[in-house]
This record gives structure tokens, sequence and C-alpha cells, in this order.
């Protein structure tokens, strides 16, 4: 149960018990097709009463609530909407100095019959694959890799589409050994000047230097449970009262959620799930995706290599302005107002 229901999704867990309990004896031998016909009723009244429960549900979420659903252990990660968007996927390893990172998959494909490079962040599902891969959090040498994809994509005239899902960049003191703070640096720096469009989608965890480094791009979406952040709940909760406990108070004051993102003109458009979440209904969550990356794709497309990296810049250098109400300038003298 742990894996597959989240805390707020209690009231799912009795209905979708007695589906499949139901499902069990609607295939057993020796039923006849009238008690079979019965069942198969039941079935259909108990997945109506189930697609109320979860519009109740999932229209009432919290910032919290959102982190869960964007770590939830069966979300699609980017192999899964890689193959879900593209055709002709061929993957690339190395960044030709130290060695492959498992964390960041990087190569080129078709998108709806158009060359593309991609480059995502992937975390692994069970133990195994997640240590191999870091939990999704890139070393410098996965940056790097990243970052010799993105150059031939320049070269050769293709879009590039940046999958953006980790906790954070690799913290371990064989990271910092390398350098991974100037291989964020320079992947930020080398994404701001590449001739070609640039989508970043944040797919599920956008958090830390290990988000930034492979988002700076034309147009950020974010897909509707995807939460962005420059630290997540736990470190920030761990640092502001000493508790990790406490994520779900610091989650509502860091605005992390994709509509506090697009509200905040971080993100241009917010990319709907399905009843439930990406995880549920893949081809479906794939659709969605997809046709949003097209529009966006079409729009720039149109714009000369400087008209992108100049609208790219004037994007980055209005990130983080809002307006405050102006208040009247009392100067104090010697102490007194």
């Amino acid at each position: 149960m742990l894996s597959r229901w989240l805390p707020f999704e209690k009231p799912l867990v009795e209905i979708e018990e007695q589906i499949d309990e139901i499902k069990r004896l609607s295939t057993s031998d020796g039923i006849d097709t009238a008690s079979r016909q019965k069942l198969m009723d039941k079935i259909e009244q108990l997945e109506s009463h189930k697609r109320e429960v979860m519009r109740r549900v999932y229209s009432d979420l919290g910032p919290w609530d959102k982190v869960q659903m964007a770590r939830h252990p069966k979300r699609p990660y980017s192999l899964d909407f890689i193959g879900a968007l593209c055709t002709d996927w061929v993957e690339l390893h190395g960044d030709r100095a130290f060695g492959d990172d498992g964390a960041i998959v990087a190569g080129f494909a078709r998108f709806r019959g158009r060359p593309i490079a991609i480059v995502g962040n992937q975390k692994g599902r069970d133990l195994k694959e997640r240590q191999a891969r870091n939990f999704g959090q890139p070393s410098p040498e996965g940056l790097r890799k990243a970052g010799r994809v993105m150059e031939m994509a320049a070269r050769f005239g293709r879009p590039i589409l940046s999958l953006v899902d980790t906790p954070g960049a690799a913290c371990s003191p064989a990271a910092e050994e390398r350098g991974i703070s100037e291989a964020i640096a320079h992947s930020q720096m080398l994404m701001s000047g590449l001739k070609v469009p640039i989508l970043v989608a944040i797919i599920g965890e956008g958090c830390s230097g290990g988000a930034i480094a492979t988002a700076l791009g034309d147009r950020v979406l974010m897909l509707e449970h995807s939460y962005y952040s420059v630290i997540s709940p736990e470190a920030c909760a761990s640092i502001l009262f000493r508790d990790p406990a406490k994520a779900p108070v610091t989650s509502q004051q860091l605005k992390i959620t994709a509509q506090d993102a697009l509200r905040l003109k971080v993100i241009e458009e917010i990319v709907p799930e399905p009843l439930g979440g990406a995880h549920r209904d893949l081809p479906t969550m794939g659709k969605n995706l997809g046709d949003a990356l097209e529009r966006h794709l079409e729009e720039l497309l149109r714009l000369s290599g400087d008209d992108l990296i100049e609208a790219r810049y004037q994007r980055f250098r209005k990130l983080g302005d809002f307006d405050e109400p102006e208040r009247e300038f009392q100067p104090e003298l010697n102490g007194h107002a």
C-alpha cells in the first residue's frame, strides 16, 4: 500500500480494493452469466463513485500534497515520457572527460516527425536502479554529457527538449571535488547562448541546482502536480526549524507549486494531468504534454537564432520581478522619527 497510495488518497483505498476483489470474482470459474453481469454492474457503480471521490480529492490539493504527487513512485520519469512523445530514440553516453552519469539521459529522437535533442533526469524504479542513477541527482559528468548533446543539437540546428525531475544536484564529496557548482553554472551559460529553441518541462521535482542546471530555456512548462523550488521543503524545514518533519509548513511558504510559478511568471504554462495524476494515464499525459510542446515549438521556430538568445536573456532577467506596495519614507533623526 505504501508504494501505491499517498496519505490524502485514503478515501480511494477501500473503493479500489472492492473493485479489485469483484473483478477477481467475476473472472473465477463456476460463475454463471447472470451473476457475472451483476458483478460487472457493481464494478461500474463503484467506478462511477471512484471518479466522484477522485474529483473531490484532487481538486483540493495543498502544496505538500503536490510535492508528494511529484514524488509518487509510479510517476512517469523522463524515459517514460520519451517513449510516449518520441520515436527513433538514440541515447548517448559519457562526457568524454570522466564517465557516464545515469542520473542524466541524453540523446536524439523524433518528436512528431521533427528531429530534436533531449536531455532529462532519470531516477530509477527500484533500489538498485535508484542507486545506479543517484536518485536522479546529476553529477558534474552528467551535466557535461547533457551539454555535449545540446552543443551537438545546436550544431545541427535541432531544437532541445529538457525534462526536469530531480530532488537536487549530487551533493557527495566526489561531486564537490569534481566541481558540481561550476558544472551547474557552465550548463546555464551554455544554454543561454545556443541558437536553437529550448523547451523545458518540469515533469516531477524541480529542486535546487540540479533543476536550474538544465532549465534555462525559451519556454518553461510544468505539469499540474509538479513543483519547482530553490530548496526542498525538508531541507528548508531543517534550516528554519531544525526539524524536517515541518516540511508541510515550509512547502506552504516556498510558493513551489505550478500554480504559484505561473502566477509569479516563472513559467509559461501549466500542463493538465489526468484525474489522479500522470501515473494513472500516461498516454493521456503524453498527449497533453506533446500538444503543449508542439504549440510552443512552432512559435519559437519562427525566430532567428539571435532573436532566441535575446528573448531568452530578457526572460531570464525578468525572473523575480514583482510589485510591492509603496511605503512612505520616514527617515529617523538621532533615533527619533
